[in-house]
């Protein structure tokens, strides 16, 4: 069964079509299932629409809703198409994330750190001139926030948890294994699963979140895994599914899951 939980769509800014373009595309790439996952809005915020570029006003979320919805009984028996969203993880502002996604009938949440100390973590700028110890520290920092968010029973999946490499690809070689592998035990504790994001292709890095490393290491912490092309044009859907397929067969994955009603169904590889 082929599937793709991590798409976008012309809401949030920065992205091109409409959810139906990605649908129509997820069929003709050959898939059974298609998540819909836009960037979530600011919720907490004063403004409805802080920044434009990067996600979605907080007027749009019920039309957003809504309009997935729509498409899932259109489609039925097409392809399956799955209410999800990209979700910002903010530890100050989780009480108002919770109430704006009570009793919405998600089939599941990604949670995405998106900012360390309230720099982007795509900020081509942001590594100038720091130190190792600093260096260090802001992907101590990133770790722990990704620990956080899985510990929130917010999320069923964590989004890209290396793609600080993204526009860095140096971020790899900062030492921090003793973090990542407490992440990684986290994130499996609470029964989390990661994402394949293939979207690396499209930064600097050009390579999938997380690297074999981590997903070595994933594997042996019993991390279960999912797949997410983070596509932001139609024709990126599905992208490299067959060679994310074949390479967790090589590190040793038997299986990976996607969503449908916040629960975990497994695919076996």
């Amino acid at each position: 069964m082929k599937f793709d939980l991590h798409t976008h769509h012309e809401r949030c800014g920065h992205a091109d079509g409409t959810i139906e373009d990605y649908i129509i595309a997820a069929l003709d790439a050959g898939l059974q299932a298609i998540g819909i996952s836009d960037h979530s809005p600011y919720f907490g915020h004063k403004d409805d629409r802080p920044f434009p570029g990067i996600a979605m006003a907080q007027s749009e979320f019920d039309n957003y809703i809504k309009e997935v919805l729509e498409l899932k009984a259109k489609y039925e028996g097409r392809i399956e198409v799955l209410l999800g969203m990209e979700s910002d993880f903010f530890p100050e502002r989780l009480p108002a994330y919770r109430d704006a996604y009570e009793g919405v009938p998600f089939d599941y949440i990604i949670g995405s750190v998106h900012q360390v100390s309230g720099v982007s973590i795509f900020n081509r700028n942001r590594w100038e001139g720091l130190t190792e110890k600093q260096q260090f520290e802001d992907k101590r920092r990133y770790y722990d926030l990704i620990s956080q968010s899985a510990r929130s029973g917010m999320f069923d999946v964590l989004g890209h948890i290396d793609a600080m490499k993204g526009y860095y690809p140096a971020f790899s070689d900062i030492k921090a294994d003793a973090e990542i592998d407490d992440t990684l035990r986290i994130i499996a504790e609470n029964d989390v699963s990661i994402e394949i994001n293939t979207s690396g292709s499209t930064k600097y890095v050009g390579g999938w979140y997380p690297s074999d490393e981590i997903l070595e290491r994933a594997h042996h912490f019993g991390v279960n895994v999912t797949f997410g092309s983070d596509a932001h044009v139609p024709s990126r859907v599905g992208d490299e599914w067959d060679l994310v397929s074949k390479r967790l067969k090589e590190i040793g994955f038997k299986k990976w899951v996607f969503y449908r009603q916040r629960k975990q169904i497994i695919v076996p590889l």
